[in-house]
């Protein structure tokens, strides 16, 4: 199968790592074997552009189980994992891409896996979509759809769809239930700590911990923080999320406030320029910051470099700037999304990428039915419920069911006192 990897002599320790998390993702596999009888994307191309890991190695294999010829590339510069992409190629898949790559050799590989001529895209953070609308034009007349799996994708497909410019339909994985209340809010929750902890060896209990964004990622971030004994501070724009917060027990101010108290601070919007400017002037010495959002716009390091007087690496994903009075602040992995861009960070658990990644296999089936218009539509309600049943199967879970009498009363309106 062609591959461009960084070294394919890694594909048995990544292979270990795939059949770990196959073991801790029952939806998928069952999926998987479903897939494998049906054969519903036999003569269709499917092209993803997700974090490379083992957890979407595991999709696609499944869409391979399938029928389908899958080609692979990263959505982020960092976040490959060199042997889960070495694994993927020997087992079928058509793998592009490393961890470090540079932004045009990013974007070298969307271009690689775009020139099988896909039916299908799969996209996290909306750039394989926008590339083809933008410089691969040739293409649109043969591409079915595509899912997308994010919520800054979602954003950015919405404001092309009201601009008139999506051309053809796209599913918004992203918004499903069985996506954002548990991929969002546990999986980010859980991943993000996972990844600062392990980045920096901080004790995170007693310290004070910003979130900015209370969004279902902000939401499980300032979870897993509190949970940990931290003192938790929220920033929000939005009235209703900020009310929310504080009703959940948090303190919520302005960032410009907020950063005065941060000895760590986690930015989680989906928009730019959350940490910009005089916010680095006014944060406590040994500020640590890290990024969860999808692209590194949070967290302005621009600023940053223009405000300090010297930055270094002080250990692997570990970025001191001195500022002009000797305060120290920290930039993990970039100010990229610090879950998947530190080498320590090996995104959201199987448990919950089993849930994510069902909706994203059957939502690609789902295209293959129904062939939409072009524009972004939320994933079926009997999809999403379908893989929570699953799911709670595979937990061993059982739950009631709704009587006649019930079904007679919820559908009439007649009755009261």
């Amino acid at each position: 199968m062609p591959y461009n990897v960084k070294d394919i002599s890694l594909a048995p320790q990544g292979k270990k790592k795939i059949q770990w998390v196959q073991e801790h993702m029952p939806v998928l596999e069952r999926i998987k074997r479903d897939f494998s009888e049906e054969k519903p994307f036999k003569g269709i191309t499917v092209a993803s552009c997700l974090h490379i890991e083992p957890k979407t190695i595991n999709l696609g294999l499944t869409l391979l189980a399938g029928g389908a010829e899958v080609a692979m590339t990263g959505c982020n510069p960092l976040s490959t994992q060199d042997d889960a992409a070495a694994a993927g190629a020997k087992m079928g898949l058509n793998m592009y891409g490393w961890r470090g790559e540079t932004t045009e050799e990013y974007y070298e590989n969307i271009h690689r896996v775009l020139d099988h001529e896909p039916d299908i895209l799969i996209d996290d953070g909306a750039d394989m979509i926008f590339l083809v609308h933008r410089e691969r034009r040739e293409l649109l007349d043969g591409i079915i759809g595509a899912c997308e799996e994010t919520t800054t994708g979602i954003h950015r497909l919405r404001a092309m769809a009201d601009d008139g410019a999506l051309e053809f339909p796209v599913m918004a994985v992203n918004d499903a239930y069985t996506k954002y209340l548990f991929d969002n809010r546990y999986g980010t929750g859980q991943s993000t700590f996972d990844s600062i902890m392990g980045t920096t060896n901080m004790l995170i209990a007693g310290k004070t911990v910003v979130v900015c964004g209370y969004g279902w990622c902000g939401r499980g971030i300032a979870l897993r923080a509190h949970g940990l004994g931290a003192n938790v501070i929220v920033t929000e724009v939005n009235p209703i999320r900020a009310l929310e917060a504080r009703m959940d027990g948090f303190r919520v101010m302005r960032v410009s406030e907020a950063v005065k108290h941060a000895d760590i601070l986690v930015t989680a919007t989906g928009n730019t320029d959350v940490v910009a400017g005089d916010d680095f002037m006014n944060m406590k010495d040994g500020c640590v910051m890290a990024n969860a959002g999808h692209f590194n716009v949070e967290i302005n390091r621009k600023d940053l470099e223009r405000l300090s007087e010297e930055n270094r690496l002080v250990k692997e994903d570990i970025e001191v700037f001195i500022m002009p009075d000797g305060r120290k602040l920290y930039l993990l992995a970039e100010g990229r999304l610090v879950n998947l861009a530190s080498e320590r960070g090996q995104g959201h658990p199987a448990e919950i990428m089993d849930m994510s990644f069902a909706m994203q296999a059957l939502s690609a089936r789902h295209l293959l039915s129904e062939k939409p218009e072009p524009g972004v539509y939320r994933a079926p309600d009997e999809i999403d419920l379908r893989v929570a049943e699953m799911k709670l199967e595979a937990m061993g879970i059982q739950i009631d069911e709704l009587t006649e009498k019930q079904i007679r009363y919820l559908e009439n309106w007649e009755e009261g006192t």
